[in-house]
Formats: structure tokens, sequence, C-alpha cells
């Protein structure tokens, strides 16, 4: 008992979930306005918690562990601190589906689709993002993009506007190195960090290569700046569960 009690410690330790009450980006720039119109901010009583992508008029994919059941999806935004009810879209959550095996382990498919009450009115500034085929991998070094809400770097201010960052995807067997047990090639992807990367609360965001969603946050080292790699959960092992779950 007490041997699992430390091996759990010394995962906790190492890991961290990338979506808390604050957000980041770690060197990024604000990305130009409503040019990301998946992206979705959710949110807890006002305050962002994860990021989120729409997959369809009426659901959100993001990463299981930014479950809270009072969630409601912000989508068109541009400034979150402000209401611009001419470009927002704030819709609650109706129902939560969260990956069956996550239940029984945390950091492992981390993954969750949220119906939302009603759909999402399609426009310029909000869009369906069209995901990946099953079993579509992406190569070593292929420049992806990873936005998110929130700070530049671990101990600086929130950010207001949506920050972006270009990311290099590493290798499974380098990831694996690094990570060793935590990190499982077939359903999980990494971006190398080289002073870019995510953080708390980035969590739940996609990781875009090649124009479709490969990757959703899941987590990274403590604290975030640290030199390891960014993990991901790689959405085309996950195709069949989306289908199926929307299809409900």
């Amino acid at each position: 008992m007490i041997e699992k009690s430390l091996l759990l410690l010394h995962l906790l330790l190492q890991l961290s979930p990338a979506g808390t009450t604050e957000s980041s980006i770690i060197g990024g720039k604000k990305a130009k306005p409503h040019s990301r119109p998946y992206m979705v901010s959710l949110q807890v009583d006002g305050s962002h918690t994860c990021g989120g992508f729409l997959v369809r008029e009426d659901f959100v994919l993001t990463a299981a562990h930014c479950f809270s059941r009072s969630l409601t999806a912000v989508l068109g935004a541009e400034n979150l601190k402000k209401t611009e009810k001419k470009f927002q879209q704030k819709i609650p959550v109706k129902k939560y589906y969260k990956h069956q095996i996550n239940q029984k382990s945390k950091f492992d498919f981390d993954i969750m689709l949220l119906k939302l009450q009603r759909n999402a009115t399609i426009n310029k500034n909000v869009k369906v993002i069209p995901l990946p085929k099953k079993g579509e991998t992406v190569p070593e070094n292929t420049k992806c993009l990873m936005s998110g809400w929130g700070r530049k770097k671990p101990d600086g201010p929130a950010q207001d506007f949506l920050q972006e960052v270009v990311l290099s995807v590493l290798s499974n067997k380098n990831c694996k190195k690094v990570w060793q047990e935590n990190f499982v090639g077939n359903r999980m992807m990494c971006t190398r960090y080289d002073g870019k990367g995510i953080c708390e609360g980035d969590s739940g965001g996609p990781l875009i290569c090649n124009n479709k969603p490969h990757g959703i946050a899941s987590f990274m080292s403590t604290p975030c700046n640290e030199a390891y790699p960014n993990v991901y959960m790689k959405v085309s092992y996950f195709i069949p569960w989306i289908e199926e779950t929307m299809s409900n």
C-alpha cells in the first residue's frame, strides 16, 4: 500500500495536467482576431479553465481532466474579458462524455466530448474543424500550431486574448525516453519543448497539424517551462470513439 502511494506521489510530481484556473502559451504571440474560429473557451462562473474545439455544431472536444459540472462553452471570442455580444456565443454544456477508461487512469485516455444545450450558430467567427482520419499520423519534425488563452510564462499574468505558437512534433521514441511508462505511443503524441509550449490551462486545446486537430493538449512537466516534451492525446486513435459517442 505504501509503495503504491509513493508511486502515485512520484507520478503527480512529474506530471501536470494542462488545465487549471490559469492558462498559458509559452513563447507564443497574440493570434489574429477570429482567425481560429474553431477555438472554444470552457468557463466556470465566467472564468476560463480549459480550451476545446468545435467538432460539430453541438459538440466540443476537449481533455477529460477539464471536467466540471457547470461548464459553459464560449465560442467566437476575441477578448475573454469583454462580453462581445456581436461575436461571442455562450452555450452551457448539456452532457459530458469522458472516455470510460480515463476514469481508471487520470493521465491516459484523457479525452472528453461535450454536448451543448443548443447548436452553435456557424458563421465567419464560429466554425467546425474537420477531424483527421482514423489512424492518420504526423511525421516527426512536422510544424504544428497550438492555441490557448493565457500566460506567456509560468509566473506571468493571464492573457485576455488568444495566444498561439508553432511547435515541432517529437518522435514517439524520444518522447518515450523522457516520459517512459507515462507515454503510450499509439494514442499519444508529443511536441518538442524549446522555450515554447503549453502550460496550465491550455488543456483540451487542439494541436493543429496540416490543418487538422491531431492532438488534444493533456500534460507537461511542472513547472511548465522545463525542457520536457508536451504530451497530447492522439485524435486519430480516438476517431471510432468520437463517432460512436456523437451518434448516440
